[in-house]
């Protein structure tokens, strides 16, 4: 059964007592701060102030909660405002070494109970979050204390009498278990990838070996995904510490890799890393080992703090919105039996866990994440296999609009085809190319640096195979292609669903086939996730945070953006969600000229506070009658004297770009598991010296369904795809739109919370969480 919650259920829920909001430090060594966590503060505040409830602001972490006075404001709506794209913590984090003390922890719980703050949301790492659960634990005793010092009323005890946490979890490193990514996480990626692409370029130029150290502590999320991102030759993490004689092997592959024609060498060190005497490895022991030994022009860079800045990215903005809101909840549902609780990320899914279970599996082993990581890593650039010949040749076509990401999937697609023995065949300019005969072999050197080039060098084109059917049945057997990886979008799909209808008539066709979905658009049946689609967020985001920043100066103005998607409103509502937009037009979402006035109304009333400027994003095919050009002439006309308006239609700047971290590895893993899951369909299709493959099951869409990658039949996906409107009849992002609304301060937003009502365990051996893969 599905639970709502609007503003007056909510204010319903909500006890008469305050909500305390920091962003927390207690490490000795380094307070805590991570590029996203604004995002976070922003929904927790309006959040809370749209249940009714008080929220302050706790500035300067558990320090401001010691110390009291002026370091807990009361928060309003105004004061999380333009703050979506600034990094680090608005509110302030500091080392605190007070409140490790009994007696710190007295002055905190005082300060609190004066202010009749009994919810606390907590934003650090495993050391803030376990330092919140022990004054949790021991709130009764500080409240008795307190009471006996004379230093609160018994009536201030009772009305104060538990103490409420929710923790969130930002950090860079990404090393707390229990969620798939911390906040700050995917916006350090962006920092590293950035760097590594600026360097590369003059490494090329120059032949050169760089080695780049990133953060991690001692955990090596970030040095393992940067080394799949840029397609790095080696990478030392401190979970996986290399073998004897690692110095050898290293050089080796360094020579092998200039012998293959390479011009660089790039070497990814996490700063934690270490030898298996447990001894480190360090940037200048590597430097003087290459330099030295083979005599490279070898140079060597730490990143350092750069990696914690910058504008934050478009996904820890959702995450960081999408946590705030349900740690709002958790406090809205909480009792005094519950635990103190993390909201967290599981796939695409905000789940809420046990903190402590969570601290206590926290350990510098490998997490499930990155374990999943690992042999992709192997396979797809940095050791070398004896490689066994299959006989089997698997071909690669691009179909549809290009985006960003897609020469990832097929650089690791090719790679690992080749690990595994077979033979890889490129197909270019998509159907067309299949039937025309432009298919040739793709060798592991052709695909070198392909990881972080937007678009499709194989080249595609929307062409269904349905005219060219006969054609593309005979190319199959004239180049002996065993098996076909199509990747792209909507028009993939439809070209699968051809060629498996055509089996019945073209027995060439009963080969496995496998469609990986990539395109900015997010409008694949079968998958939660594109390819390329978070590279146009972020693109769309960036676009966004410019134009709000044009209207700073101007004031009183509104902005009207047209996003792509065709039909598919994800990107017009995860961009307006990220940039802190006032609404999103979508197809999905049907809208009437009530829908446009009450809009207007909202600016209108906004325009009075100290917020003046807005934003609307429109989904292209969001109404044929409501267009672009109509809005921005009814805003226009219905804001004169109160705001004017301007319109901008972003196009196919969002289709272009360098591919983010999240779409190279996104990419990287779905080549590589398409790949893996065909080797295994061709075995099974094999019968009296041929493949035959006819079932449903050996034509299937791999995509990301809530928590993990799965592969789903092709025909069984065509009940729920609306084939007139290019869309899956059911979207998972549709439920994040009360988000939106909430946060642009509508009144009655109804919000599906069924999915978070219940908490979850963390299985410690395994790193599982109970009712599904993390």
């Amino acid at each position: 059964m599905c639970s709502y919650v609007t503003q007056q259920n909510a204010t319903d829920l909500l006890r008469e007592h305050a909500i305390g909001m920091l962003t927390a430090g207690i490490d000795v060594k380094q307070p805590f701060c991570a590029t996203g966590m604004n995002a976070a503060v922003r929904a927790t505040v309006r959040m809370g102030i749209y249940t009714g409830a008080k929220v302050y602001f706790v500035h300067e972490g558990y320090q401001g909660l010691v110390d009291g006075g002026d370091n807990i404001k009361l928060a309003t709506w105004e004061s999380v405002s333009m703050m979506l794209h600034l990094g680090g913590t608005v509110i302030g984090s500091a080392r605190c070494m007070d409140f490790k003390e009994k007696w710190g922890r007295l002055k905190a719980a005082c300060n609190l109970v004066k202010l009749g703050i009994t919810n606390l949301c907590v934003i650090g790492g495993d050391g803030s979050l376990t330092g919140a659960n022990q004054f949790r634990s021991e709130w009764s005793e500080l409240l008795a204390d307190l009471t006996k010092g004379g230093k609160i009323s018994a009536e201030e005890a009772k009305r104060s009498s538990h103490l409420n946490i929710v923790g969130m979890v930002g950090s860079i490193d990404n090393d707390f278990c229990g969620t798939d990514m911390t906040i700050g996480t995917d916006s350090a990626l962006h920092r590293i990838i950035e760097v590594v692409d600026a360097i590369t370029t003059t490494a090329q130029s120059h032949q050169r070996t760089f080695i780049l150290e990133v953060m991690g502590r001692h955990c090596g999320y970030l040095a393992l995904v940067t080394a799949l991102a840029c397609g790095a030759d080696w990478v030392f993490i401190p979970e996986m510490p290399p073998e004897e004689n690692w110095e050898e092997h290293l050089c080796k592959r360094l020579i092998a890799q200039r012998e293959r024609g390479s011009r660089l060498n790039v070497i990814i060190l996490a700063e934690g890393a270490q030898d298996r005497n447990q001894k480190p490895i360090t940037c200048d022991q590597v430097k003087n080992l290459v330099s030295k030994k083979l005599g490279f022009d070898t140079r060597s860079t730490i990143l350092g703090h750069v990696q914690r800045g910058g504008t934050p990215s478009a996904f820890d903005r959702i995450l960081g919105s999408r946590m705030g809101v349900d740690a709002v909840m958790a406090l809205l549902e909480a009792t005094p039996e519950t635990p103190a609780c993390v909201v967290s990320l599981s796939g695409n899914m905000a789940v809420r866990l046990p903190l402590m279970e969570c601290v206590q599996v926290v350990s510098y082993t490998p997490m499930p994440h990155q374990t999943v990581l690992f042999p992709l890593l192997f396979n797809s650039s940095i050791f070398f296999f004896f490689v066994v010949h299959s006989n089997i040749n698997i071909a690669i076509i691009n179909v549809g609009a290009p985006c960003a990401g897609m020469n990832a999937a097929v650089r690791a697609a090719v790679r690992v085809g080749i690990i595994q023995g077979h033979q890889m065949l490129a197909v270019h300019d998509g159907f067309d190319g299949l039937a025309n005969g432009q298919i040739e072999p793709i060798i592991w050197a052709q695909v070198g640096g392909w990881t972080g080039k937007g678009g499709s060098n194989l080249g595609t084109k929307r062409h269904l195979p349905g005219r060219n059917i006969e054609q593309i049945s005979l190319n199959i057997t004239k180049f002996n292609i065993h098996s076909l990886i199509i990747i792209g979008g909507f028009e993939a799909y439809l070209g699968g669903l051809e060629l498996v209808t055509a089996r019945e008539m073209y027995e060439e066709l009963c080969i496995p086939m496998v469609v990986i979905p990539a395109t900015v658009s997010n409008n694949v049946p079968g998958s939660d996730f594109s390819i390329g689609a978070d590279t146009a967020l972020n693109t769309i985001t960036m676009t966004c945070d410019r134009i709000k920043q044009s209207a700073a100066g101007t004031k009183r103005r509104v902005f009207i953006i047209e996003t792509m998607g065709g039909y598919c409103g994800y990107l017009a509502t995860m961009a307006a969600l990220s940039s802190g937009a006032d609404d999103a037009y979508i197809y999905e979402e049907p809208f009437h000229i009530r829908d446009l006035e009450l809009n207007v109304e909202h600016l209108i009333e906004k325009m009075k506070t100290s917020v003046k400027r807005g934003l609307i994003l429109r989904n292209s095919n969001a109404n044929e009658n409501y267009t672009t050009q109509f809005l921005y002439n009814l805003y226009s006309e219905e804001g004169k004297g109160t705001f004017d308006c301007r319109m901008n239609v972003l196009g196919h700047m969002q289709q272009g770009g360098t591919p983010t971290p999240f779409d190279r590895n996104f990419g990287t893993k779905m080549g590589s598991k398409s790949v893996l899951w065909l080797t295994d369909k061709l075995k099974e299709c094999y019968r009296h010296g041929r493949i035959f493959a006819n079932m449903p099951d050996s034509a299937c869409v791999l995509g990301m369904k809530k928590r993990s990658l799965v592969f789903q039949p092709l025909a069984s996906l065509k009940d729920d795809t609306d084939f007139e409107h290019r869309i899956p009849k059911t979207e998972w992002w549709l439920k994040l739109r009360p988000i939106l609304k909430i946060l642009a301060k509508y009144d009655t937003v109804e919000m599906d919370t069924s999915e978070v009502a219940a908490m979850e365990h963390v299985i410690k051996k395994t790193g599982l969480v109970k009712g599904g893969k993390m």
